[in-house]
């Protein structure tokens, strides 16, 4: 088991007045090693609060998350910052590059927090990816020079470039027309299972959620 969540209570708003509202409330989640999750649900279910929860952007008011084992709950902000970035992938609705890099750029920028500088065995990596998903001819292009598919493939390269273990996808079809966000969830399950990644995603497409191991719904702060 790579990911564990253990009755975890999230709400917004003071407890002691009328406007609190309950969001996540005695939630467990159990993912293996290379699994592939889809969590579905109605808009304001509290999707992305679980996904930000998980991805440590957010903290549970109650609850422990554990990782490989190891509690993460308790971290400091500068261990959860490491933890994003050595063991987590992150894939938005909007691809968030940046616009006056190129591609090759922004798909390497996650490795300098680590290293300073992109090596030779980095730079390797990123090619390897960047030939899979198909636009290493574009490598030197900003992302106005690309079309939306192409920049939300950016965006997985991006999220995998520090061989994390785990990659968090929150709508990423959502910005796509029906060819290219159906071109993207193959390359997600295809990336996933070559490169032994475990994926939880996000998301209103049933075409993308049927390509996951196991499909959750989110309702009433449970997932079922």
């Amino acid at each position: 088991m790579i990911l564990q969540l253990k009755n975890i209570f999230k709400g917004y708003g003071d407890p002691q007045k009328n406007n609190f509202r309950r969001v996540l409330e005695d939630l467990n989640l159990e993912v293996d090693t290379n699994q592939k999750i889809a969590i579905a649900g109605p808009s304001g279910s509290g999707k992305t609060t679980l996904l930000n929860l998980i991805g440590t952007l957010d903290q549970p008011d109650s609850g422990e998350i554990t990782f490989k084992g190891t509690k993460i709950t308790g971290y400091s902000q500068g261990q959860l910052a490491h933890f994003r970035n050595l063991e987590l992938g992150f894939i938005f609705q909007l691809h968030h590059l940046l616009p006056q890099f190129t591609i090759w750029e922004n798909v390497l920028l996650p490795v300098l927090p680590i290293k300073k500088i992109a090596g030779k065995a980095e730079k390797e990596w990123a090619e390897h990816l960047l030939r899979k998903v198909g636009i290493w001819e574009q490598r030197f292009q900003k992302p106005s020079e690309l079309s939306g598919g192409e920049c939300q493939r950016t965006a997985v390269v991006r999220a995998l470039i520090n061989k994390p273990q785990l990659i968090l996808a929150d709508e990423p079809t959502g910005a796509l027309d029906e060819q290219n966000a159906g071109h993207l969830a193959q390359l997600l399950n295809h990336i996933s299972g070559e490169e032994g990644v475990s994926l939880i995603i996000v998301t209103h497409s049933s075409e993308l959620a049927s390509q996951m191991d196991k499909v959750y719904h989110l309702k009433n702060g449970e997932l079922k």
